[in-house]
């Protein structure tokens, strides 16, 4: 089922992104901002079974939806700061990229980095996702830098 998404600003603006909900998935709420403010919608595990995750261990936990995004956007894909903190379950590459040309389902990477092993369920809220615009780089190649107060100071630079 194909749905969209429209995405306010606080402005009132807003970016329409196209949905898919995949067939192991139409029985799943979309996404969506828990509060007026939030920054991420939650996103929702779409699994048959339940997920085990030992401490270490990395699984990928597919959401079920698939979007179009429009060019110049991505979203990215963030641990859920409570399963963070209580159990440290986190998004292994956090954050992850959902790119504007990607079609396919969305997946998170979860990896258990607490002490006990962790349960997911489905329709457990996993992480969470942010739309972002993307600005891309072009290059102008020179001979030398403009230099600064910092200069090549790096890790640590400013103290412990």
């Amino acid at each position: 089922m194909i749905e969209s998404l429209a995405i306010r600003s606080p402005e009132g603006l807003s970016v329409v992104v196209q949905i898919n909900r995949l067939s192991h998935a139409v029985d799943l709420p979309l996404p969506e901002y828990i509060t007026r403010q939030s920054a991420g919608m939650d996103l929702a595990a779409a699994i048959q079974h339940d997920i085990l995750l030992h401490p270490g261990e990395i699984g990928l936990v597919p959401t079920g939806l698939a979007v179009a995004l429009p060019h110049g956007y991505e979203f990215q894909i963030r641990p859920r700061s409570g399963l963070a903190i209580k159990y440290g379950l986190t998004v292994v590459n956090a954050p992850g990229t959902i790119d504007a040309d990607y079609r396919g389902e969305i997946k998170v990477g979860l990896i258990n980095l607490g002490p006990e092993t962790v349960t997911i369920k489905r329709e457990q809220r996993i992480a969470q996702m942010i739309l972002a615009r993307v600005w891309q780089a072009s290059w102008q190649e020179v001979d030398s830098l403009p230099t600064t107060a910092r200069g090549e100071g790096g890790f640590g630079h400013s103290g412990v």
